[in-house]
């Protein structure tokens, strides 16, 4: 600040009025606060603001307390599964039955019978389970953290760097009260897109990451529920083929073992590719922080909730984002592809089921959109026809351990490009990589045995003769 004392001492009082963040992107947020709080304690500082009304403290104090709280990493993760389990609270959402645990129990266990039939790699299943949506959010919670951390650790040192070095070392303990603001903002954005996501997903794979615990085949039976009753399908066929994604999820994820970090070294360097345009984030925080009633807890809510840190994608977040869509997409495609050998000529209504499930994962459902929209990551696989007709096509012409042999390495998985054709994929080669059949037949061997991740049963038969609550 510039100004100094005057000889009639109103420079000090001057001086505390002005704005610390004047010409910075968060000048009329400091407006706001002290607007604000000067409308809550009124002249002479009594309660009851410029009109006299007593505003509802408690409601204000209670946001303010819940975005201050102390909290390690970028992100308030308490905040976060609190919003999104109260989000899921106010729908329908019973802890499942005894009766529904057992039905998924045998559910995945026929579903892996029948897988045994289509793939090379064995049941990647040690554990079942039946959630309610609350048990969702709990049961993927840790992997949820891994993911979006570094989205978040990026967006707010991103955001810190926003502020010029002067204003930083003006007001160093107000930035870093910004700082962790702007962290329990985040939360209260992930934690409803969270609890969005709670309300639609069917399975812990259905997102196509790896979610759940590895080896652990859930069903969310509500959502399972409502699912059914829009198809002209019973809710035990709906129930048996959901089970048999789940089950050949947990097969890829379980001996595939790059496969995991593949997809969340996307993630990573998505985050490593935010940017923040200055001039852009200014104009955007403005906008919303101009309406901002600093004594109406519901409109520090609606800040909260309302995507306000939405950053333009560099380059190389969008390579980053096509990849991990087109991985998506070759996940989502050979489970199709399995699933369908499974249920060829057992299930008559397994051509319905596949289209109701092409569909809904490859158009996204509100959920996935508002998750897009608050954390920038895109979860659904809108290639997942082409990919399904690129693996069943290598089977045909090649075999199952030709199919399955291709996620030996993350170097020979088809490309975007090779989604174009799908029925053209290494047309004319006999094994992946130009490697001998001997070569391959041994390197594909080789994974089967060794490519157990942990977490899975220590003789990989797929300990699933009971629920695991």
């Amino acid at each position: 600040m510039t100004n100094t004392p005057g000889d009639d001492g109103s420079g000090d009082d001057q001086g505390r009025d002005e704005n610390p963040f004047k010409g910075t992107p968060f000048e009329q947020f400091f407006q706001n606060m002290q607007g604000g709080f000067g409308a809550l304690f009124g002249p002479g500082g009594q309660l009851g603001g410029a009109g006299g009304g007593m505003p509802d403290l408690s409601a204000l104090f209670g946001q303010i307390q819940a975005m201050m709280q102390p909290y390690d990493g970028p992100l308030n993760w308490d905040a976060a599964t609190d919003m999104a389990r109260r989000a899921v609270a106010v729908g329908k959402d019973p802890s499942p039955s005894d009766k529904q645990q057992s039905q998924v129990a045998d559910a995945v266990r026929l579903a892996d019978l029948w897988l045994d039939e289509t793939t090379e790699f064995p049941s990647g299943v040690h554990s079942t389970a039946a959630w309610s949506r609350a048990e969702w959010i709990v049961g993927t919670l840790e992997r949820w953290k891994r993911l979006v951390e570094p989205i978040a650790e990026s967006s707010v040192s991103s955001l810190g760097s926003a502020l010029p070095a002067e204003a930083q070392a003006m007001t160093g303990p107000i930035v870093g009260m910004l700082g962790k603001a702007v962290g329990a903002m985040l939360a209260s954005q992930v934690g409803e897109g969270l609890g969005a996501l709670a309300g639609e997903v069917l399975s812990a794979s259905d997102v196509g990451l790896p979610l759940g615990e590895p080896g652990k085949a859930a069903l969310v039976v509500e959502n399972v529920k409502e699912f059914a009753s829009g198809l002209d399908v019973s809710e035990e066929d709906v129930v048996l083929y959901l089970a048999l994604r789940e089950a050949a999820h947990q097969r890829l994820f379980a001996h595939v073992p790059w496969l995991r970090e593949h997809l969340l070294g996307a993630v990573a360097d998505y985050a490593k590719g935010i940017e923040v345009n200055t001039a852009n984030l200014q104009s955007s925080i403005e906008e919303k922080m101009r309406g901002i009633d600093m004594t109406n807890p519901d409109s520090m809510r609606e800040l909260m909730e309302g995507g306000m840190f939405e950053m333009e994608k560099s380059p190389g977040q969008q390579a980053a984002l096509e990849r991990l869509e087109v991985t998506l997409a070759l996940v989502e495609g050979w489970v199709d592809e399995v699933v369908g050998q499974a249920t060829a000529e057992r299930m008559p209504n397994a051509t319905k089921l596949q289209e109701a499930v092409r569909r809904r994962r490859a158009a996204g459902g509100p959920a996935e959109e508002t998750f897009a929209a608050l954390v920038g990551l895109e979860l659904r696989p809108r290639r997942l026809r082409d990919a399904s007709t690129l693996w069943g096509s290598l089977r045909t012409r090649q075999g199952t351990e030709a199919r399955d042999g291709v996620w030996m390495s993350p170097a020979l998985l088809p490309t975007a490009a090779d989604l174009d054709d799908p029925l053209g994929f290494r047309e004319g080669a006999s094994a992946p990589g130009e490697m001998s059949e001997e070569d391959f037949d041994a390197a594909l061997q080789k994974m089967l045995d060794g490519g157990t991740d942990e977490g899975t049963g220590d003789d990989g038969d797929g300990g699933h003769v009971g629920s695991d609550e």
